[in-house]
């Protein structure tokens, strides 16, 4: 237990300086071009603590979840005195505000590549450049499931045997959808029961077409209930060379290729994150919690507790990093009031003022965000609650890896 309260005190630190260091690169950044920065604050709501140096006052608020920088004239509703005006947000060059407005994600993407290359030097990270098509490492029977959890007996070469199915087979497709892992080939197994499905089979040197009618198996759901599974008969082989550790100079590259592969999974992620609400609000009442559905810090916490109770340090730091790029995604989407929107304002003010200047016309000024105040509402509103459900969710059904 010590361990694991060690380990959510740690993430949740790791989560307060990611966001510390978040707004740190908004500051620097508007500090640099001349602006005026009148409050860094870490967490919401009431002050706990606050001084004040120069121009900035620094405090720590009551609500850790969160943080913020206010740059004096950051928007044209943001009133400024005739001393802060010279260094008005609002009156500098469009491509200095959005590398102020950008920031604070610069950071959080440095600090995922920053504690990647960490990992990959020091230990390993998943490699990279691992061939994770799925490779058979057995041909069995299938069966159904009881009600314990086990799998009944069985007997017989299973579907994949009776079609011709070998060891040592690399399954390259599916019904002609490559394959990426064994995983991809599971999951759409599991949703096909009794029909025939078309496998894409290297062997050696050959490539072959393998027609393979599944199962239809009983499984169980957490919950006790039972649905029919399409079941192929087949177990994966261990990818080889899984995870890698890199030397200083190789590691680079690998850094950049496995961060790769991270964003484009986080990009998935940000998109699916609608229709993943629907089974975070069914957690509440005790519904199965999905392991890939959103989170909030108290969650990723939580997990973090549990990796370092069983001394999984890599993977702690690997989600940490994970984390540091949902935000600099998050944070990417063009809506008010996150860093995206305010970006999406200043591309709007230039490209309405070419179609000005087309006409003869004189640039038009800061963008009028009294418009877009009932948006900018709307959206605070849905991402409050949202944080509201999430964390209900994470207290009462928290997500577990280890049961």
């Amino acid at each position: 237990m010590g361990a694991y309260l060690l380990g959510v005190l740690l993430f949740a630190l790791g989560i307060a300086v990611t966001i510390a260091l978040h707004e740190a690169g908004h500051m620097l950044t508007a500090r640099a071009f001349g602006m005026r920065v009148r409050r860094y604050f870490i967490g919401f709501g009431p002050t706990l603590f606050s001084r004040k140096k120069g121009h900035t006052e620094y405090g720590v608020a009551a609500v850790p979840f969160g943080g913020y920088c206010e740059i004096a004239g950051m928007t044209a509703l943001d009133e400024v005195t005739e001393e802060e005006a010279p260094h008005a947000m609002r009156t500098k060059p469009a491509w200095q505000r959005i590398v102020v407005l950008s920031g604070g994600v610069a950071v959080n993407l440095l600090l995922g590549l920053v504690v990647i290359y960490g990992v990959a030097v020091a230990s390993g990270i998943p490699n990279p450049y691992a061939d994770t098509r799925p490779v058979v490492g057995e041909v069995v029977c299938t069966s159904d499931q009881r009600a314990d959890g086990a799998l009944s007996e069985c007997s017989g070469a299973g579907p994949a045997g009776d079609a011709g199915v070998e060891e040592g087979d690399r399954i390259l497709a599916l019904n002609g959808e490559e394959l990426a892992d064994f995983h991809q080939l599971r999951d759409t197994v599991l949703e096909l029961p009794g029909e025939t499905v078309t496998l894409t089979v290297e062997r050696g040197e050959r490539v072959s077409e393998i027609p393979v009618e599944l199962d239809s198996v009983t499984r169980y759901t957490t919950s006790g209930d039972t649905y029919e599974a399409g079941s192929i008969g087949l177990a994966s082989s261990p990818v080889a060379d899984a995870v890698r550790q890199f030397g200083p100079v190789e590691a680079v590259p690998a850094t950049f290729a496995y961060t790769g592969q991270l964003l484009q999974a986080t990009v998935e992620g940000v998109l699916q994150l609608p229709a993943k609400i629907p089974g975070v609000v069914a957690a509440i009442f005790g519904a199965e919690r999905q392991m890939d559905g959103p989170m909030s810090v108290v969650g990723a916490s939580f997990i973090g507790g549990e990796l370092v109770e069983r001394s999984l340090w890599d993977s702690f730091w690997l989600m940490l990093a994970s984390l540091n790029f949902f935000l600099a995604l998050f944070n990417l989407l063009p809506l008010p009031p996150l860093d995206g929107g305010h970006i999406a304002v200043v591309i709007y003010e230039k490209i309405r003022d070419v179609f000005r200047r087309l006409r003869g016309q004189t640039p038009g000024g800061p963008a009028n965000y009294e418009k877009l105040m009932p948006v900018t509402i709307v959206m605070a509103a849905l991402l409050i609650s949202l944080g509201g459900v999430v964390l209900i969710a994470d207290v009462v059904n928290p997500v577990r890896l280890f049961g």
